[in-house]
This record gives C-alpha cells, sequence and structure tokens, in this order.
C-alpha cells in the first residue's frame, strides 16, 4: 500500500505545461518561444491572474494595448492572439466559443519588393564567402531564408540538379533546382564542411538535432554525415529542449546582415532583405514566360492565388496585357 505521508512531487507550472504541450504537438522551437513569450506577457498584463479567471475583456483589452501601446503589426498581434487560443484550448483544455469571435486584426496586402536582374547582380556582386553562396541559393532556388539555413547534406541531389527543400513552411517537402553556377562553389563548401565534421567527432560533438524524435528511431543518424547542416555554427551551444551541446546551424541574422550591407553598398533605395532575392526569383522565372504553376510549385505556396502577386507585380495582370498607350 502506498504510504499516507508519501510526498507529492508540485503541479508542473503553467508555462512549463505550455511547452510540453507544444512539444508534444511536434512545434517547432521559435513557436514555442514565440507562444510562451505571448502567454507571460498576457498574464503579466492583468496582474498575474490565472488565465483560468481571464476572458474575452482581458483578451481583446490585452489584443489592443498591443496594437496602440505597443504599435505593433498585424501578423504580431494575430500570433498573440494564436498562442492564446492555443493556451486555453490545448493546455486549459476549455473550450471557449468567444475565443473564435475575437477579430484577427487585418493583415495588409502590400506588393512584395522585386530587385530587377541587374540590382540582383550587383547585391550579389558584393557577397562573399558563405554568405555570397548563400545569397545566391536564395535567389536561384527561390528558397526561404530559413529553408536554406537549415539545409542538410543529404538534401543536395548534385547529379539530377535538385535540392529537396524538407519539412518547409505548412510541414511541406518539395523540391527545386540546383542551380549549375553554384554546383563548383557548393561542392568546395561541402569539403570544407567534411573537414569540420570530423573536427566535431574528434571532439565528442558531432550529433546534430533531428526532428519528430527520428533520434530515437534512428540512433546512429544524428552522428551521421548526411544529417549534417550544410551551413553551420561557427561554435557550439546548449540545445535548449535537450541540453546537449553541439554544433547548430548558422544563425540567420547573420546573412540577414550581410544582405542589408551589400544593399547599401550598392546603393539602392529598396528596402531589399534575404526575401526579396526570393521575390526576384519568382517575378524573373515568369518575366521569362515560365507557367505560373511550376512556379508555385518551386516556390511551395499552397494555393496558386499566393503566386499570382507576381503577375501584378510585372503589372501585366495574368494575360499579359499590353497598355493601349504602347501599342
Amino acid at each position: 500500500m502506498p504510504q499516507e505521508n508519501a510526498p507529492t512531487s508540485p503541479a508542473p507550472k503553467l508555462l512549463d505545461q505550455v511547452r510540453d504541450r507544444i512539444r508534444v504537438k511536434h512545434y517547432s522551437i521559435r513557436t514555442e518561444t514565440q507562444y510562451v513569450q505571448w502567454i507571460r506577457r498576457f498574464i503579466l498584463f492583468h496582474g498575474k491572474r490565472h488565465p483560468r479567471d481571464l476572458g474575452a475583456p482581458e483578451v481583446e483589452a490585452f489584443l489592443t494595448h498591443l496594437a496602440v501601446e505597443g504599435n505593433v503589426a498585424a501578423a504580431t498581434q494575430n500570433q498573440a492572439l494564436s498562442a492564446l487560443i492555443f493556451l486555453y484550448r490545448e493546455v486549459l483544455g476549455i473550450e471557449l466559443p468567444w475565443l473564435d469571435k475575437v477579430t484577427r486584426a487585418k493583415r495588409p496586402r502590400h506588393l512584395p519588393v522585386v530587385l530587377t536582374r541587374d540590382e540582383v547582380r550587383a547585391v550579389l556582386g558584393k557577397m562573399e564567402g558563405v554568405y555570397g553562396l548563400l545569397a545566391r541559393l536564395l535567389y536561384g532556388t527561390g528558397m526561404r531564408l530559413m529553408e536554406v539555413i537549415r539545409l542538410r547534406v543529404k538534401d543536395v541531389e548534385f547529379a539530377r540538379g535538385e535540392i529537396v527543400v524538407r519539412d518547409g513552411k505548412g510541414a511541406k517537402d518539395r523540391v527545386t533546382m540546383l542551380p549549375e553556377s553554384v554546383k563548383a562553389d557548393l561542392r568546395a563548401h561541402l569539403a570544407w564542411r567534411r573537414d569540420v565534421f570530423e573536427q566535431d567527432k574528434l571532439a565528442g560533438k558531432a550529433s546534430v538535432y533531428l526532428p519528430d524524435a527520428l533520434a530515437r528511431k534512428y540512433p546512429t543518424a544524428p552522428t551521421e554525415w548526411g544529417w549534417q547542416y550544410i551551413f553551420p555554427s561557427g561554435s557550439y551551444s546548449v540545445d535548449p529542449r535537450s541540453g546537449e551541446e553541439r554544433r547548430h546551424h548558422l544563425d540567420e541574422k547573420l546573412l540577414q546582415r550581410a544582405v542589408k550591407r551589400a544593399v547599401q553598398a550598392v546603393g539602392l533605395a529598396k528596402p531589399a532583405t534575404p526575401h526579396t532575392l526570393r521575390h526576384s526569383f519568382a517575378t524573373h522565372l515568369l518575366e521569362r514566360g515560365q507557367d505560373i504553376r511550376t512556379i508555385q510549385e518551386l516556390l511551395g505556396h499552397k494555393d496558386v492565388a499566393t503566386t499570382m502577386i507576381y503577375t501584378h507585380v510585372l503589372n501585366k495582370g495574368g494575360h499579359g496585357v499590353l497598355s493601349p498607350l504602347d501599342m
């Protein structure tokens, strides 16, 4: 029989419950960090009252505060709302009909910033080394920033001229092209990367993060060459989930700063970022007459309507209409 006076472990704190539930749902570490931050801010905003004691007026007050006082973007405000919906439904197990009626901020629909071919050539000409290679891959493949940063060795098919984008937006895989003009530099980079990998093996730190419990299913995979990040960090860091010290992928902020420096060096007035190279990739393919369905697949868009925005950038519409002034 269990002892009556046996000590009982304390109930996990609310934010720890949030983290546990997020990991059960296989959300990314970035989503975990953001959701925990928003839930903490929500609780502090209402004087550390428990969310069970709060309702629609408190949620609306918090979101209004973010928009009016914090002056946050619509996407940021919607992310905060998503975090609160997750808290109530997934962690507290409370179905609140009013939560569905909370008005989401309307995201403004802007045309994407696109560089001309000459502008792309000028920006890429100002970038060297690993950042230059990354920027060329962004423009040459149409990948998103984190998709290229998280590339692993096994995802590049030199013989077939393909790159497999794993677990892209919406947890979808897709295939895009590997430009011929980057193959030689990418091979040279991988030779250097192999040397770093061998040094990590000698140091006992060659293990790499694998998603969705793959490390348990394939115990040797984390230390295999094929699973290594192509673009690694320059130092080791502690994994916030496992507590293991290992080499993670390159910090994307370093590439963002490198692109910004190149844009400033060229003297462009456009607010170009790494994502601008993806927009330019799609627009330039469309200019060359590539069909929009193929571009949709290369970009990984769920709906072709999302890809159609590039026809507006060209100012030609879906039918390539010519202005009567130019006839």
